[in-house]
C-alpha cells in the first residue's frame, strides 16, 4: 500500500470519525453548544484541526445532514433497482412492460417491505443523525438546506411511485402523507430503547408495513 493511499484512508477515517463525534454531540448538546475545539476533543484532535477536514462547524453539519439524506436516497434507489422494478413498478428494469398491471403488485409488495427494512435499519443506526436533522436543520446554509430538502424530496418521491402501485387511484398528495407519516413512525427511534435493536428493527418493520398496506385504507 502506498504512504499516498494510507495517507488518504486516514483522513477518509478520521472525517467519518469527525462526523459520527458530531451526530452525538449535536444530538445531545444541540448544534449550537458545541465547538469546534468540542469536536476535535471528541476524536482526540485540536480544534484548529478539523480545518484540515471541514471548512468550520457549519460545513460539519452541512456534510452531515447532506451525506445522510444522500446516502438514504442512493439506498432506496438500489433497493429498487435489487428488486427489479422501477419507481412505479409498471415496468421490469430491462424494459419489457407488464402484460398486466396487477402483476405489478407482488413486485410493489416486495419493493415497499424492502424500502422499510432500508429505512428502519438506517433509523435504528443513526438515532442521533435523526435528532440533529430534526432539531437543526434551519441551522443550515441556505444553499445546504435547499440541497438537503432537494434529496429527501426525491426520496420521498420513490416511496410514492412504489405506493402508487399499492394504492390504486388515491392521489399522490395522499400517498406522499402516508409516506411522511410512516417516516414519522420509523424515524421514532431517538426515543426507543437503543438496547433492543433487533426488536425495535422487527416492531418499527410491522408497524410501518401495516400503515403503509392497501389493508390500512
Amino acid at each position: 500500500m502506498s504512504i499516498v493511499v494510507s495517507r488518504e484512508q486516514a483522513k477518509a477515517e478520521r472525517r467519518r470519525a469527525l462526523l459520527a463525534a458530531a451526530a452525538q454531540l449535536f444530538a445531545e448538546r444541540g448544534f449550537e453548544r458545541v465547538s469546534l475545539d468540542d469536536l476535535g476533543a471528541a476524536v482526540g484532535v485540536s480544534g484548529p484541526a478539523v480545518y484540515r477536514h471541514f471548512a468550520g462547524k457549519q460545513a460539519v453539519l452541512a456534510a452531515l445532514l447532506v451525506d445522510a439524506s444522500a446516502g438514504l436516497l442512493d439506498g432506496a434507489r438500489a433497493v429498487l433497482a435489487d428488486h427489479d422494478t422501477n419507481a412505479n413498478g409498471a415496468m421490469r428494469a430491462d424494459g419489457d412492460a407488464r402484460a398486466d398491471a396487477a402483476s405489478s403488485i407482488p413486485d410493489a409488495r416486495q419493493a415497499l417491505r424492502a424500502l422499510v427494512a432500508f429505512h428502519v435499519a438506517f433509523a435504528v443506526e443513526n438515532p442521533d443523525v435523526i435528532r440533529v436533522q430534526s432539531a437543526d436543520l434551519e441551522s443550515l446554509a441556505d444553499a445546504d438546506r435547499r440541497t438537503v430538502r432537494g434529496l429527501q424530496r426525491q426520496y420521498v418521491e420513490l416511496w410514492v411511485d412504489v405506493l402508487e402501485s399499492l394504492h390504486s387511484g388515491e392521489q399522490r398528495s395522499l400517498l406522499r402523507t402516508r409516506a411522511h407519516a410512516a417516516f414519522g413512525l420509523m424515524n421514532s427511534t431517538p426515543h426507543s430503547a437503543r438496547g433492543a435493536a433487533r426488536d425495535t428493527r422487527a416492531v418499527l418493520a410491522t408497524m410501518a408495513e401495516a400503515a403503509l398496506s392497501p389493508e390500512a385504507s
